[in-house]
């Protein structure tokens, strides 16, 4: 017999919050270039606001140049004032319908905050996570009311519960470890 508990949506409900959690950490700005770092800005361009890599080629030549090649020339000042108005700490230099920016070393006390941004990251997703592990045990306990599963399925089912949520958590404290790591080396 077949339990009316289906688990997998529970545990693609928590890799899609790491996923999440993965996408909004790369935005992070490091000492590195990175294009994702862009992701959140987004230029007021035909009456709304867009992604710049839907206006302009984003690239990295260099480990610590981000160039971003313009399509339309009239989007090149619009880019520039989204990009110094956002919290990147950056300052982009035009030359024609290229706009780069060049990224600074990371001060010791940039690196600090940054740590502590991405530790807060991290804890929501954490938070995320534990919230869909609840969500799950109340659909068990649910089942077991309703008499649909026995105890023993009912205990089963909670220990499996909790064993994809700590292999969860434990994925996000492995990631948020590679990236401080990115950000404390020089």
């Amino acid at each position: 017999m077949s339990s009316p508990f289906n688990e997998k949506n529970y545990s693609l409900r928590m890799e899609k919050t790491i996923s999440s959690f993965k996408k909004d950490i790369s935005t992070l700005r490091t000492g590195r270039a990175n294009a994702n770092m862009l992701d959140n800005i987004r230029p007021d361009v035909y009456g709304q606001q867009m992604p710049i890599n839907q206006l302009a080629t984003v690239s990295v030549p260099e480990a610590r140049l981000i160039s971003i090649q313009v399509w339309d020339k009239a989007n090149v000042t619009v880019i520039d004032s989204a990009i110094k108005k956002s919290d990147l700490g950056v300052n982009p230099q035009i030359d024609g319908q290229t706009v780069r920016i060049r990224i600074p070393d990371l001060t010791e006390e940039r690196r600090k905050e940054l740590i502590k941004v991405l530790k807060g990251m991290g804890e929501k997703s954490k938070v995320s996570i534990r919230n869909i592990r609840r969500d799950a045990n109340e659909d068990v306990k649910k089942l077991l009311k309703d008499k649909k599963i026995g105890e023993d399925e009912n205990k089963s089912l909670e220990k499996n519960i909790q064993k994809i949520t700590d292999n969860n958590i434990e994925n996000i404290d492995k990631i948020l470890q590679e990236k401080e790591k990115e950000i404390i080396q020089i």
